[in-house]
């Protein structure tokens, strides 16, 4: 079992930054990847980001490239997204996710992942 918390979210005006963080805890070692996803009102939940665990190959989303950034922090057991020049349509509860499916191209779907975190809400005013 893996437990994820997330914290970070909040509220901000369009253009500003905030910088998500995902803590991982219990079997840590299976995880082969982590990713966000996002759920806006009335929407599917979304992927946004994804890091593998071991080696930290990365992948954006087109809606966030050039303005998010995931990261690791492998000794803290900790995921971060730093999400800059944020939009109104950035708002959306964020997720963190892991997977132990050791599967880049699957890792995209969040059909793959198995834990969850609660989710931390993300509000862009404009």
């Amino acid at each position: 079992q893996v437990q994820l918390v997330e914290s970070g979210g909040g509220l901000v005006q369009a253009g500003g930054s905030l910088r998500l963080s995902c803590a991982a805890s219990g079997r840590t070692f299976n995880m082969y990847a982590l990713a966000w996803f996002r759920q806006a009102p009335g929407k599917e939940r979304e992927f946004v980001a994804r890091i593998t665990w071991s080696a930290g190959s990365t992948d954006l989303a087109d809606s966030v490239k050039g303005r998010f950034a995931i990261s690791r922090d492998y000794a803290k057991n900790t995921v971060h997204l730093q999400m800059n020049s944020l939009k109104p349509e950035d708002t959306a509860v964020y997720f963190c996710a892991a997977t132990v499916v050791v599967s880049w191209s699957a890792s995209r779907g969040r059909s793959s992942y198995g834990y969850w975190g609660q989710g931390t809400q993300v509000t862009v005013a404009s």
